[in-house]
């Protein structure tokens, strides 16, 4: 199995998303877009992910790679490979799925939590109607036709949603005290992360991941 992850900026990589992958079998390859590492194709991975970062998913001037970003995750869909987006990257995804991305009204930065509206996804409703997170945005999006939405919070109703076998996720799950470590400088002063916070945000994203990785798993061993 083939994994890319596409990273936009230094301190906002894998994380632990990574591990999830490797223990499934996964060989996890990370293209710095930001770098200007050229994109893969399609027929060149079997999972994609495509994490965070401080640009809009719409700006492609200042940053021409989104428009492919968009294209790839696009095609990826369309021929059903399993794709996650995290915070930029779940913009994108609604992007290139035809929603509507736009400025919200206020900052959601900081450790934080989701309220969990699906009952029957295999990622996230074993874990409760509520689990802890990390928030750092203030773009929003609409739901793509055909999403599911999985996650809403008080201040941003569409908070997670899935596509067929897409996850896009407004928050971040995939951050434990090594990425907090690398995030922290760059967050506003009234957005600071404790350990005891981001502990908890690991504990639930490790499991979280490992389904979401099985899932991705079984999806691409069903397609060969």
């Amino acid at each position: 199995m083939r994994s890319v992850v596409i990273q936009h900026v230094p301190f906002e990589g894998p994380g632990l998303i990574a591990p999830a992958l490797f223990a499934v079998g996964s060989k996890v390859a990370v293209v710095r877009a930001d770098l200007d590492d050229e994109l893969p194709a399609a027929a060149q991975l079997d999972v994609l992910v495509v994490l965070g970062g401080p640009m809009g998913a719409l700006d492609d001037h200042d940053h021409p790679h989104l428009a492919r970003e968009r294209e790839l995750i696009a095609e990826c869909v369309r021929l059903g490979k399993p794709v996650l987006g995290v915070c930029l990257g779940a913009q994108l995804l609604a992007a290139a799925l035809g929603a509507r991305v736009r400025r919200g009204p206020v900052p959601e930065i900081g450790a934080g939590a989701v309220e969990l509206v699906s009952a029957d996804d295999p990622v996230f409703s074993p874990a409760g109607p509520r689990i802890p997170v990390v928030h750092w945005h203030q773009d929003t999006f609409d739901l793509p036709p055909g999403a599911e939405l999985l996650a809403s919070s008080d201040l941003y109703a569409h908070q997670a949603f899935r596509v067929g076998t897409a996850y896009g996720l407004q928050f971040h799950v995939e951050i434990g005290p090594q990425e907090l470590w690398e995030i922290t400088p760059h967050l506003p002063p009234d957005g600071k992360i404790t350990l005891a916070e981001v502990d908890e945000v690991q504990a639930v994203g490790v499991q979280v991941l490992r389904r979401w990785a099985a899932c991705v798993a079984a999806v691409v061993e069903g397609g060969r």
